[in-house]
């Protein structure tokens, strides 16, 4: 484990004592065979949390580790024959102000011990416990709950507390102790900002568990619940790759649940256990696209269709170098920008998540939401991410004081991440809006967004007519492949795929409803239409189209004069 090294080198190099742990803090973890227990024994590899880990992995030689959560309060986790010697004072209870300034006092109480030399004492006055450097942990758990993000300048208790805290990585006499401080925190946006931006702790994200950790867990899966993994007894690392994304301790929820019902998995289960997997660790802030469509299936946009399918082979044979680090599809309400990339997630073959509304009334809630969704998009491993309504969704750099700063956060977070030249190749980002020209410049820049792809309406009838016939066509009424003159008036222009697919629904209603036949029940559709997006809109948002296109082949010739200004 990558944290897990750096919490080593950092301590013994002195250049940190204090540790702020964020990201899957609250997954299951593999504790590693051939170490000690607690007890001294022996022990074999387990599943256990983030606590088991530390205490008796990472602290296993340190001579005492208290740690302090809200609702239990303080514990002592290991040495607890050396805490009686030295604990001077009563445990408190849950309370968090005296939590934290007992832990305060508990160590200036070391750190003077520390200092009294016992050749310079006689009798009762030389204490055995002097002149000793003990080695002392603290992990303080769900730290956000007890050092919350608060923005209110007079919560005088709240940041005296924090301020304790951040000063046990900055005092002389609390470096020269052997010292070891974690703060473990879902959301390091969550954690109070004395906290959360001291620059003597070190700020590490335990991430999700990849293909190569769950591959590890599911080794000793393969012992531990051999009647779910029954089909995979010989590879017990298949299921491991292809359950990537999600948390070590929904896959172990799920095994116990199939090794009780006597329920093995099978390879047809893992695509869809995956997706519930992944979508119930992420709280509903992302779901899954169904790949129930192809690039076959989007009628027209030939232009368009050729460029993203060259770069989904690029993508498939790994040559990365030319690959888009995103795109961005902006048109017309209705012109299948979401239907387009279902369309896309069947022809990639890699899966397609939609980022939900991770937005939240509550201060530092909505950055906590943003960081809970990088970090399962970066253990998904190769995955296209979809941004709806991108223009609401992405925040803007300067967005005034009405949202508290929220809006320009969550800017800088999402610039940040899409601008990673680490996920090329792993992710790519697909923003869909019909107002481009209200997302950031900055955003939609080269290197976040590479390729943008304008989507219209129909512009001849001839155009309105197949798009409406093909949309008929999915619900088994039968059009003629010309279109009848009685229907050329009243076929209207500027036809959207939202407004082709309404049309063909009333057109099936008619149908069973009237016992018509399907030109009659289309000319009485049309007799009185009225296009859903009035006439200015459509054209104010075809010309931002027209503007934002990346590559005028993308852009039919009778569109292109609505991009002239």
């Amino acid at each position: 484990m990558s944290w897990s090294e750096s919490i080593r080198t950092n301590y013994l190099s002195g250049a940190n004592n204090q540790f702020i742990l964020h990201g899957n803090v609250n997954d299951r973890l593999l504790l590693p065979a051939d170490k000690s227990d607690m007890t001294g024994k022996s022990s074999k590899a387990r599943v256990g949390n983030l606590k088991d880990y530390l205490v008796a992995y990472q602290l296993e030689k340190f001579d005492i580790v208290l740690s302090y959560e809200l609702g239990s309060g303080l514990r002592v986790e290991s040495g607890f024959d050396t805490f009686k010697k030295l604990n001077p004072r009563e445990l408190p209870k849950n309370d968090p102000v005296k939590g934290i300034g007992y832990l305060d006092y508990f160590l200036r109480y070391c750190a003077n011990l520390r200092n009294i030399n016992p050749a310079d004492r006689t009798g009762d006055e030389a204490p055995s416990i002097a002149g000793k450097n003990y080695h002392i942990a603290f992990v303080i758990l769900a730290a956000d709950l007890i050092f919350p993000m608060s923005r209110q300048t007079r919560d005088y208790q709240l940041s005296s507390m924090a301020s304790v805290v951040r000063s046990w990585s900055q005092e002389t006499h609390f470096l020269d102790q052997n010292l070891a401080v974690f703060l473990v925190t879902e959301n390091l946006n969550d954690l109070h900002p004395l906290l959360s931006g001291n620059q003597r702790a070190a700020q590490l994200e335990i991430e999700m568990p990849g293909a190569d950790d769950l591959s590890e867990a599911f080794g000793y899966f393969a012992e531990t619940y051999p009647k779910s993994l029954a089909n995979f007894s010989e590879n017990p690392q298949f299921p491991a790759q292809r359950l990537a994304g999600a948390s070590l301790g929904s896959v172990e929820g799920l095994l116990k649940t199939r090794e009780f019902l006597n329920d093995p998995l099978v390879e047809d289960d893992l695509a869809d256990l995956k997706k519930k997997l992944v979508e119930q660790d992420s709280q509903g802030l992302i779901e899954f696209i169904e790949p129930t469509r192809t690039l076959d299936d989007v009628y027209g946009h030939d232009a368009i269709k050729k460029w993203v399918r060259q770069d989904i082979e690029l993508w498939k044979q790994g040559d990365l170098e030319v690959m888009p680090m995103g795109y961005l599809l902006c048109g017309p309400v209705g012109t299948g920008k979401t239907y387009i990339v279902e369309c896309l997630a069947g022809e990639a073959g890699v899966p397609v998540v939609k980022m939900k509304n991770f937005r939240d009334r509550w201060v530092g809630s909505t950055e906590g939401n943003l960081e809970k969704i990088f970090n399962l998009l970066h253990a998904l491993g190769c995955c296209i991410v979809f941004v709806d309504e991108a223009d609401q969704a992405l925040g803007s750099r300067d967005a005034g004081s009405g949202d508290s700063g929220v809006s320009g956060r969550v800017y800088g977070m999402m610039a940040k991440e899409m601008s990673d030249g680490r996920n090329r190749g792993r992710i790519l980002w697909i923003l869909a809006s019909s107002r481009p020209d209200l997302i950031e410049v900055d955003l939609k820049r080269p290197g976040r967004v590479d390729v943008k792809i304008p989507l219209f309406p129909a512009h001849e009838k001839d155009e309105a007519y197949r798009l409406i016939r093909a949309l008929c066509k999915k619900h088994d009424l039968k059009l003629p492949k010309e279109m009848p003159e009685i229907l050329h008036d009243l076929i209207p222009t500027l036809v959207t795929p939202g407004a082709a697919q309404s049309i063909a629904i009333k057109v099936y209603r008619l149908v069973k409803t009237k016992k018509v036949d399907a030109i009659e029940a289309l000319r009485d559709c049309l007799d009185e239409y009225q296009n859903p997006i009035p006439k200015d809109i459509m054209d104010f948002q075809i010309g931002l189209a027209v503007r934002e296109a990346s590559d005028l082949d993308f852009v039919p010739e009778e569109f292109r004069s609505y991009g002239e200004i």
